[in-house]
């Protein structure tokens, strides 16, 4: 480990030392694990090979590391700091901890680290209130994964994303006031639909206030709809493939995190979701709050399926929302989520740069750090532009030339011109999962090679592999000589076929675990680092029973919708215990007078609104605000039953025996043979709904 130049160290602001600690579990999901920065937190683990060394140098020798513009431009308009580097959640646990990366500013050159991720690593330590424009507009940066903005207003503030937990973004607001003189919060506006962006609201504003007119909250058209129903269908397997791109299990240290791209991480406290009152419909749409005029861009389909960037026309600043920060990002997200569209994205930069770009003397956004100066405005702007187009057309181009999914990860490069500037780099997105998505959006996951159109699973495939190569010594030899040589893509493939047909092989995991953590080592992208970096603690350590990320919390049961709450029942059905099986049922929600028909029939249980059979078997009717209390859990549907808030009139024969064969997730599922699994608390009635995948770490 070498040190760092001066100029870098001394970019940004360094206070206390860290107290290094063991694992410290956050209570009520989340954690925030600490290891001693100078060593290893894992004796199995093992140092950067030279091979890794010789790439990390490499990076070093080429990339434009002179150019420090991100930094001065990081650290401009810095005003102050809290003395305190952790935020406390309610419940007890630390919510957020900077004090935990702090090794990051002692000027050592980390091996483990890629180069251009450790620089950016260090970016992301800014910390503190900062203004932006002059009297105007502020940015408290470093408090959760996002930056919360504040709008001076005639009267008040006008937040922009008010972070992921409540308590992150009361610890702003209590700040800004605190320096600035206190002001009341008089809208609240949310740029796009992943949590961090909205989930810290009730730290800032009551629900009172919204619904009185006193306090606006602002949002794109679609909004609710994503903020919730993008998570639910597949979100127990979204949370568990968190653990891998988010690097859950990983303590913050050199060998493990180091950041999130956009951000340090995640806040663990409480996420919470208040309704907009004013929904942005139209394609550029103009409002004035409280003696602000804004420009609302919507870019629907871009960094989420609803998001606004906003102008504001009388401070010459553009507010890029997450479509334009110090990273390109993701087209596909690794813990999963549906394909986005790279070239859609780039033409939302390319609109907002002929509409505002010309005029723009600042830009700022939810994530990372502004940018001043109408050419530095420009230059960003077609650089993202560029990078997002240039994904799209090059991946089309080499595909439409035969290469294939399974190839263009390895065919796929940033023209030069890209590489050598800083806002092109993929620190959340990746260049080889990135390019593969695209693919994936146009031409699907199958790349016409009839062998892998339905190919046997790896775990019936692999013992016959194994016997081929001549047996398990065989290939741990072979392995050993991969890995000693520094060809660990090579080493992979023999490594996991192995892993895959003896599970309980531990020198073969344990040598698959040293090579994943070279190559995670090696990645510029965190989401790539830390898949890699989290598969290798699996293969050594299994997975710690307890360990979860947080929960959504209440209101995202309650914002979810009647429809989607019994789409997602029929995902949860085990339709094999319900053979030959036929019910219908009536739901009545009285309250606000929906209706639904509930049928199960071929081991298949679905749904329509609107709706309600002649001849039911059972008919439930109970307000959705009842409801809700089952489905989060708090009173069963039988409580609700006796106490007369819900009644049930027919055969409830066929009714029961759909509630015994809902099946509640297990979290901790196996990803890679032979780590074990955790097991789950039962909920207290089978119709509770499981809270909805955070999507934050704004994939």
């Amino acid at each position: 480990m070498a040190r760092l130049p001066s100029i870098t160290r001394a970019a940004l602001i360094a206070t206390s030392t860290l107290m290094w600690a063991i694992p410290v579990w956050a209570g009520g999901g989340g954690s925030v694990l600490l290891a001693d920065p100078s060593k290893h937190f894992d004796a199995k683990g093992k140092e950067p090979s030279v091979f890794t060394i010789e790439l990390q140098n490499g990076v070093r020798a080429t990339l434009p590391f002179n150019d420090q513009r991100d930094f001065e431009e990081a650290k401009k308009g810095f005003i102050s700091a809290p003395s305190y580097k952790r935020i406390m959640a309610e419940a007890g646990n630390v919510a957020w901890d900077m004090e935990s990366y702090e090794w990051l500013l002692n000027g050592t050159r980390f091996d483990t680290i890629h180069p251009s991720l450790q620089r950016q690593a260090i970016l992301n330590m800014a910390y503190g209130l900062y203004e932006v424009v002059p009297g105007k507009i502020y940015q408290v940066r470093g408090f959760d994964l996002a930056n919360i903005s504040f709008i001076k207003s005639d009267s008040g503030w006008i937040v922009f994303d008010p972070l992921t937990a409540k308590e992150t973004a009361a610890a702003a607001l209590a700040f800004i006031n605190e320096k600035l003189g206190a002001r009341p919060v008089v809208a609240v506006v949310y740029s796009h639909s992943h949590g961090d962006h909205f989930g810290g609201v009730r730290g800032v504003i009551n629900e009172e206030d919204v619904k009185s007119g006193k306090v606006k909250v602002i949002a794109p058209v679609g909004f609710m709809e994503h903020a919730v129903a993008e998570n639910v269908y597949a979100g127990n397997a979204m949370t568990r493939r968190m653990f891998y791109q988010y690097g859950v299990l990983l303590p913050r240290s050199p060998y493990g995190h180091v950041d999130q791209a956009i951000g340090k991480n995640t806040a663990a406290g409480n996420l919470g979701l208040i309704a907009p009152s004013v929904t942005i419909s139209k394609p550029f749409e103009e409002l004035t709050i409280d003696g602000v005029r804004m420009v609302f861009q919507n870019t629907p389909g871009t960094e989420a399926p609803a998001e606004m960037n906003t102008w504001f026309p009388d401070m010459k600043a553009f507010w890029a929302a997450e479509n334009i920060v110090g990273s390109i990002h993701n087209i596909y997200t690794l813990r999963g989520a549906a394909v986005r569209d790279a070239l859609k994205w780039s033409k939302g930069i390319n609109e907002a740069l002929y509409r505002f770009g010309g005029q723009a003397d600042v830009m700022f956004a939810s994530h990372s750090w502004p940018r001043w100066g109408n050419d530095r405005v420009q230059e960003v702007m077609r650089t993202q532009r560029d990078a997002y187009a240039h994904l799209n057309n090059h991946v089309l181009h080499l595909a439409n030339q035969g290469v294939t999914i399974n190839e263009i990860h390895n065919v796929y490069k940033l023209p030069k011109s890209l590489e050598q500037n800083w806002a092109a780099h993929s620190y959340h997105g990746s260049e080889p999962h990135n390019s593969r998505a695209v693919i994936n959006k146009y031409l699907g996951y199958w790349d016409a090679n009839p062998a892998t159109l339905m190919p046997l699973s790896p775990r019936d495939s692999a013992p016959l592999y194994v016997e081929m190569m001549g047996g398990s010594e065989r290939i741990i030899s072979k392995g050993q000589d991969l890995y000693d040589q520094g060809k660990y893509l090579y080493a992979v493939e023999i490594l996991n076929k192995l892993v895959f047909a003896e599970p309980n092989n531990q020198p073969a995991k344990d040598l698959l675990a040293d090579v994943y953590e070279q190559i995670g080592y090696q990645r510029e992208s965190t989401g790539t680092r830390n898949s890699f970096l989290a598969g290798a603690y699996e293969l050594r350590n299994g997975i710690p029973k307890g360990a979860s990320p947080k929960a959504s919390g209440p209101d995202m049961i309650r914002a979810m919708s009647t429809d989607l709450w019994l789409d997602f029942l029929g995902i949860r059905l085990d339709g094999s215990k319900l053979a030959g099986q036929r019910f219908v049922m009536n739901l009545i929600t009285p309250d606000n007078g929906e209706r639904y028909v509930v049928e199960l029939s071929n081991s298949t249980l679905t749904n329509i609104k609107g709706q309600q059979a002649r001849h039911p078997d059972f008919t439930i009717t109970i307000n959705r605000s009842d409801l809700e209390t089952v489905m989060m859990g708090q009173v069963t549907l039988d409580e609700q039953v006796k106490t007369g808030k819900a009644k049930l009139v027919g055969n409830r024969k066929g009714f029961d025996q759909i509630r015994r064969a809902l099946v509640w997730f297990n979290m901790g599922f196996e990803v890679l043979p032979g780590t074990g699994g955790t097991s789950l608390t039962a909920p207290k009635d089978p119709f509770q709904q499981p809270s909805p995948a955070v999507n934050t770490l704004t994939d």
